[in-house]
């Protein structure tokens, strides 16, 4: 079964004491729109970016959230989870977003996308859900979301499919990078056989190897 698109989602300016940004800004507070929007390599047009940081970026380009995970959230907090409400650029539904190996490409709209990394829980996330200890509870939930660049500059919108066009045979998925860098240290040495890893996690996975950090 193919996926496809629940929502797109952008955010605008959010001025928050949570916020990350050292101006007290953040863009995580993002809305589904009704209307196709361009995916580049600087990342999604209208949607606004506050810690650069550690944010944007060719490599973290686009974020997506799969609506099935979100719903266990939701179940979980005994509350609504809107789409966009992770922060996500892309509310996916039937996409293992989760299992997506790293590297493998989805065509959706007229763009085309690389899977890179997951998401790691900020402090600017557990504020804007007020709940306090969110990045404990998300790390050991262990289903993330996927960051991903583009490699076609393309728009897209709410329904289109998610086609998965290629898929690398290291199998590395986002699932296991993620618990390798949070969770199973023991996982580590497989990241360094993935080249389509972000220079910045490999470094960091080095770096854990050797006892570094």
């Amino acid at each position: 079964m193919t996926g496809r698109l629940a929502s797109v989602n952008l955010g605008g300016v959010t001025e928050a004491q949570w916020a990350g940004d050292a101006s007290g800004r953040t863009g995580i507070d993002k809305r589904p729109v009704d209307v196709a929007v361009l995916l580049s390599t600087d990342g999604v047009a209208g949607d606004f970016i506050g810690e650069r940081a550690h944010h944007g970026g060719p490599d973290q380009a686009v974020y997506a959230y799969a609506e099935e995970d979100a719903a266990w959230w939701a179940a979980e907090l005994g509350r609504s989870v809107r789409p966009g409400g992770f922060g996500e650029n892309l509310t996916t539904y039937a996409v293992d977003v989760t299992g997506a190996v790293v590297g493998e490409r989805w065509a959706v709209g007229s763009a085309l996308l690389q899977v890179t990394k997951p998401r790691t829980p900020c402090t600017t996330f557990a504020g804007f859900w007020g709940v306090p200890d969110l990045i404990k509870r998300f790390t050991a939930r262990a289903m993330p979301g996927a960051y991903l660049r583009v490699l076609r500059a393309g728009e897209v919108g709410a329904g289109d499919p998610v086609e998965v066009v290629d898929r690398p045979a290291h199998g590395v998925t986002i699932g296991e990078v993620f618990r390798a860098l949070s969770l199973e240290p023991e996982l580590l040495p497989r990241l360094l056989d993935v080249p389509e890893l972000p220079d910045a996690v490999r470094e960091k996975a080095l770096c854990r190897i050797a006892g570094r950090c």
